[in-house]
């Protein structure tokens, strides 16, 4: 969206000047994420985590070249150079422990940011592209994590490789050639390793590539804001900075006390402790759980127990934990009312707030033992969760009368004002 009120790059010192004649990067910033930017100035803390989420990924590829250096990838010495990094590298252990509560707090940013989205109905035209790339970061993201999860080779990460790689044998005709393919052999070993520590070193740039896109797309609508109102004058906006820099930094100020409390005083708080143990091929532990942001869509694989006519249990539980994901692609399509925000939406605010407890329970059924009662509230809470995308949401989209939105985001920030308006 272009913003005729919007201030323009000047530069004034002649190195400066001859810097944006060649290159024209201080302009880049500048109107990224300077003055240069008008933003919609209703913006609550919600809009902060798409902020926290750059961060983290900047701690995440920090820690991770810096940990690279002194990790083996070989079955025979991994865990024992884990065990190393902990004891014999100067801070070694704090890096170890900031890049994995970093991954417990970026998924944690990002799933505030997506259910953010959910409420906000940010994935409504014309910002869908915004959305779409969000989701596949947030599969990047996924894929990232397991990599990453297995590299200790203790226990649980020995283990979860054995079940995630397996459940691509459930695909018939190729599935059995396929794990074969993605292990390098038979099983977890070697082979594997070296795979999934290239991949996971790998990926984090790949995601970086894409969060460019993320936010390149975002700056040609303009952002979202809680009304779901456009922008319509220059009085509905503010700059970027230092309005937002100053909010941001508050906010990354508060995210960093918690993070760092979680990785000083309880830094294996999300992790097992079975992954203390190195891995052992010939003792399955008792309970095979994967990390805590995966147990929703854990849940749901698990949630399929009998075969339905030929297609086996295991094949549809593997269908159903991706399509969980892969629905939110649709949603621009799926919610088809003209009003964006939940605040405006009575019965969209009512099942998002369902939706909600629906995936948290479903979170705590992924960590449990995958025995009764867990399974079948497992299987209840499935059937809602795609009921809501598939059904719930169109039907409501098409049925629910909206509440009267403001004229405009001033008027929704100032109260109803025909001066602040007209004069804008």
């Amino acid at each position: 969206m272009s913003f005729p009120w919007a201030q323009h790059y000047k530069p004034s010192h002649p190195l400066m000047v001859y810097l944006d004649e060649k290159l024209p990067l201080p302009r880049f910033v500048y109107n990224a994420v300077g003055a240069g930017y008008p933003v919609p100035r209703n913006l609550n803390y919600a809009w902060n985590f798409g902020v926290l989420a750059g961060f983290c990924l900047l701690i995440q590829i920090v820690t991770g070249i810096v940990l690279a250096m002194h990790y083996a990838s070989n079955a025979g010495i991994a865990f024992d150079s884990t065990e190393h990094i902990m004891r014999d590298v100067n801070y070694g252990w704090l890096l170890r422990y900031a890049h994995a509560n970093g991954a417990s707090a970026f998924f944690a940013v990002v799933y505030i940011h997506i259910f953010r989205g959910f409420f906000y109905g940010s994935y409504k035209p014309p910002r869908e592209m915004i959305w779409l790339l969000g989701v596949v970061i947030f599969l990047l993201m996924m894929a990232t994590a397991f990599m990453g999860y297995v590299l200790p080779w203790g226990q649980m990460s020995y283990w979860g490789a054995q079940v995630i790689t397996g459940l691509f044998s459930a695909i018939p005709l190729i599935g059995g050639a396929l794990h074969t393919w993605l292990l390098g052999g038979f099983a977890p070993g070697d082979a594997a390793l070296n795979r999934f520590f290239s991949l996971h070193f790998l990926l984090p740039f790949v995601i970086l590539g894409v969060v460019i896109l993320h936010i390149w797309s975002l700056h040609i609508p303009g952002s979202s804001n809680p009304t779901g109102v456009e922008v319509k004058t220059e009085s509905d906006t503010v700059p970027f900075h230092p309005y937002y820099t100053a909010k941001d930094g508050f906010g990354l100020g508060v995210f960093l006390i918690l993070y760092c409390a979680v990785v000083f005083f309880a830094p294996n708080q999300f992790g097992h402790p079975d992954n203390y143990i190195p891995a052992n091929p010939m003792q399955t532990p008792a309970h095979i759980v994967p990390e805590w942001y995966f147990w929703p869509f854990y849940a749901i694989l698990r949630a399929f127990t009998q075969d339905f006519f030929i297609i086996p249990a295991k094949l549809m539980g593997v269908l159903a934990m991706f399509s969980a994901i892969l629905v939110w692609f649709f949603l621009p399509w799926l919610d088809r009312s003209p009003v964006r925000s939940g605040h405006y939406r009575p019965l969209h605010r009512k099942f998002f707030w369902v939706l909600v407890i629906d995936v948290l329970a479903l979170g705590y059924c992924g960590g449990a033992p995958a025995r009764e009662p867990y399974v079948m509230i497992s299987q209840v809470l499935a059937i809602y969760y795609f009921l809501h995308f598939l059904v719930i949401l169109p039907i409501v989209s098409s049925l629910e009368k909206p509440e009267p939105l403001p004229f405009s985001i001033t008027e929704a920030v100032l109260g109803k004002d025909d001066h602040a308006v007209l004069t804008a």
